[in-house]
């Protein structure tokens, strides 16, 4: 029965909006002894989105803080629109809807912590991690298999393109597009 909630909550997904820190990330944040901050991301995440991209579902990130390495991540998984410094998320998640001319029930968001669950309330496929707040847990949809920082986001897609029956067509034009390069 909830997998079937889930497939239907699927279906509509045009957008995906991610938090990063404890999702595309383990959450942790390394500053060495000059402020040089570090911070590990899963290449996984890297596959899930050039699926996307080739599925032409795009992904955007919401972040409640600014990190020179967020925005590197970013340009390196060709998003295009990396929101940080963020705590009003719901804010960003109206300027996306405006922007891609979506309502609600067409997205999915992944999130892990308290400042997350107003949007959580409101998309049509709430998502979160197993290592997430446990008031996360109550709002989400789904709990990924995966832990924040170990290729979420690459479940994730996979998970939609699947229900959505893209995936293997995905797959080809993947195939083909690098063969022709």
């Amino acid at each position: 029965m909830i997998e079937n909630n889930i497939h239907s909550l699927i279906q509509n997904i045009k957008l995906i909006i991610s938090d990063v820190d404890g999702v595309l990330t383990d959450g942790k944040i390394l500053i060495d002894s000059n402020g040089i901050e570090s911070k590990f991301f899963n290449v996984e995440d890297g596959t899930g989105s050039a699926l996307a991209y080739y599925a032409n579902l795009p992904i955007a990130l919401i972040s409640g803080r600014y990190s020179k390495s967020t925005e590197i991540r970013s340009k390196e998984l060709n998003i295009k629109y990396c929101f940080q410094g963020c705590l009003n998320k719901v804010e960003k998640l109206n300027d996306l809807l405006k922007i891609y001319s979506l309502d609600y029930h067409e997205v999915a968001y992944i999130g892990d912590s308290l400042v997350d669950i107003p949007v959580m309330k409101l998309v049509g496929f709430p998502i979160t991690v197993p290592n997430s707040h446990p008031l996360n847990k109550k709002h989400a949809s789904y709990v990924t298999k995966k832990s924040g920082g170990n290729g979420v986001l690459f479940e994730v897609v996979e998970k939609i393109l699947m229900i959505q029956d893209k995936y293997d067509k995905v797959i080809r034009t993947m195939e083909k597009d690098k063969f022709e390069s």
